[in-house]
């Protein structure tokens, strides 16, 4: 029985739930030999981000198209209802990947209260939250500048006549510059935590 296996076999006893997405996983991770169970934890981890970026990205969208708009009614960029948008749907997607990464990616680590590795997994993701909202806050409107034109033929081919906006422009650039910040900050998030909140695991 090789190493894989038999930490599958310890591990598999405590994991909350497995969904279809495991056989993928665990036969894409056997490939790395010695490093299968490190590249099961990163696929799983990666899975809890697309969720995260789900929740992430349709909490912006529902908040700019209600609540917050990025532009005022003489269409002028508004910074910070981007910087409170996207801080609300940060929070939500940090309870969302917790409670994944909890119960699914690190189901054996254990030698923490969940109270604690909260706090802990929080304090990560609230520094990748503070890059990611200066980055966002300041990039929207230039990157929406830049990718609208790019972006207008092919939404002429949809919505044909279709003339944007200054709002349409900066919710452009707030999904652009989110989508950068979500790699970047989901490569920050799993190396720090893998590092600290969840180092108890072999």
């Amino acid at each position: 029985m090789n190493q894989y296996n038999s930490a599958m076999e310890v591990t598999g006893t405590k994991r909350g739930f497995r969904n279809p997405l495991d056989i993928i996983i665990e036969a894409v991770a056997r490939r790395f030999g010695s490093k299968s169970k490190e590249v099961e934890r990163f696929l799983r981890f990666a899975v809890v981000g697309l969720i995260g970026a789900i929740v992430d990205f349709g909490t912006v969208f529902v908040l700019q198209a209600t609540l917050l708009p990025p532009t005022n009614s003489n269409n002028e960029p508004i910074a910070s209802n981007v910087a409170l948008a996207t801080s609300i749907a940060f929070l939500a997607a940090v309870v969302s990947n917790f409670i994944w990464n909890r119960y699914w990616t690190y189901p054996d680590s254990r030698s923490r209260s969940v109270r604690r590795q909260l706090v802990m997994f929080t304090f990560i993701s609230l520094v990748g939250w503070l890059a990611r909202t200066v980055w966002i806050s300041v990039a929207f409107n230039p990157l929406g500048e830049l990718m609208m034109p790019i972006l207008l033929p092919v939404i002429q081919i949809v919505r044909p006549g279709y003339v944007p906006s200054v709002t349409a422009s900066g919710k452009l650039g707030t999904m652009v510059a989110m989508l950068i910040g979500v790699v970047v900050v989901m490569f920050w998030n799993f190396i720090a935590n893998r590092i600290w909140t969840y180092n108890d695991v072999d």
